[in-house]
């Protein structure tokens, strides 16, 4: 049996996306009405993933504007607006970045500065995201669950530092203060899932300038900062996510998979998601078949065996082939079938139909089904 899983974020209901937006502008609006909505919403989010066939479900990050600009939210210390930086390899088609603008393809929320120091104000929104991701379960039937939480450099990638004397300082002060956010979904029996794209697209969004080498060790030390705040947590309890950027476009300035390969398998997460369906980063399984000898027994891989910048829904026989690559490579058993980044990284906004998205879930589902069957027979 090949299990299946995805990155996390899924497509939300307006009647949510209304509320999130309210209390991103700074609107009054009903809290008892709000907690019920995302409640709701999370329980029908976790159904659907059942029905669909996966097996390690999200609450999908219902409550949540981003996946990454939420601390806001939760910790003091933000204010203002960071700056706004397109990835280089846009820039590099200035008529398809003004066609994303102009047709809504760009989502617009607020990234504020650090701008003091970076403390918790509790865990009572996440208790409440746990809280109604494990009713979820409990209510349909799903027996494994994770939850997503920002990694130290992917805040620093979106919310910029103007108060810690250097970048260093300030990645020292995000480990410190998700310790205990990784800690809390961890204590509630949940997986944690680390979203990571710093290790790939602040490539080409923040550090564009750098060589391939300078990023690499940007990279490390973002590595290190959050295997700080990992201490003491259970490898095996740890997933992490790497992407390129989940956005349909060129993606020609995406540093190879190769270059960080290295860097991504030092994470201390026994699960590694990443993206292998794109057309931009679907030859690079060849990567881990190459470099097989440096993957530690105990890594499971979770490849993207499903695209989530556009609406073509993979055949399964398709599915089931890219999981039969992995699975030569280190076994079934270290193989999960998931998706290459989120359905709904930003709230109200998302390439993929909602639909869709689902039918591309149900289609991961029935490849992984066909993979293991076949290494059943074999």
């Amino acid at each position: 049996m090949i299990r299946t899983t995805h990155v996390g974020s899924l497509p939300r209901t307006q009647n949510v996306v209304d509320f999130i937006f309210a209390r991103e502008r700074g609107e009054e609006y009903d809290r008892a009405a709000f907690d019920a909505a995302m409640a709701a919403a999370c329980s029908e989010t976790v159904r659907r993933q059942v029905a669909a066939g996966i097996d390690l479900v999200s609450d999908g990050e219902t409550s949540k504007i981003s996946y990454a600009t939420y601390v806001k939210d939760r910790y003091t210390g933000f204010d203002g607006d960071s700056p706004r930086n397109a990835p280089a390899d846009l820039k590099l088609f200035p008529g398809f970045l003004e066609r994303l603008k102009r047709d809504g393809g760009t989502p617009s929320y607020a990234r504020p500065m650090c701008v003091g120091e970076v403390r918790s104000k509790g865990q009572g929104e996440l208790e409440k995201d746990i809280a109604n991701l494990k009713a979820g379960m409990a209510e349909h039937g799903a027996r494994e669950g994770f939850m997503n939480a920002a990694s130290p450099g992917v805040i620093s990638l979106f919310l910029q530092n103007d108060f810690y004397p250097t970048r260093e300082a300030y990645l020292a002060a995000l480990a410190d203060a998700m310790r205990d956010e990784y800690r809390t979904i961890v204590d509630a029996g949940l997986m944690l899932q680390l979203d990571c794209p710093d290790l790939a697209l602040s490539r080409h969004m923040l550090f564009a300038d750098l060589t391939d080498a300078e990023f690499v060790k940007i990279a490390e030390g973002h590595v290190e900062a959050l295997n700080h705040a990992l201490t003491g947590i259970d490898p095996a309890r740890v997933r992490v996510h790497i992407c390129w950027g989940n956005y349909e476009g060129p993606h020609i300035c995406d540093i190879p998979m190769d270059t960080v390969f290295s860097t991504f398998m030092r994470v201390a997460a026994s699960q590694l998601l990443f993206e292998t369906s794109n057309p931009r980063h679907a030859h690079e399984w060849a990567v881990f078949r190459d470099r097989a000898a440096e993957i530690p027994d105990d890594k499971i891989l979770v490849p993207g065996v499903v695209d989530t910048t556009t609406n073509f829904v993979e055949h399964p026989e398709l599915v089931a082939e890219r999981i039969g690559r992995f699975v030569q490579i280190v076994g079934a058993e270290r193989v999960i079938a998931g998706s290459d980044c989120g359905f709904g990284t930003f709230a109200g906004f998302g390439a993929v139909d909602p639909e869709i998205a689902y039918a591309k879930l149900a289609a991961l589902s029935a490849g992984a089904a066909l993979a293991g069957a076949r290494i059943g027979a074999a």
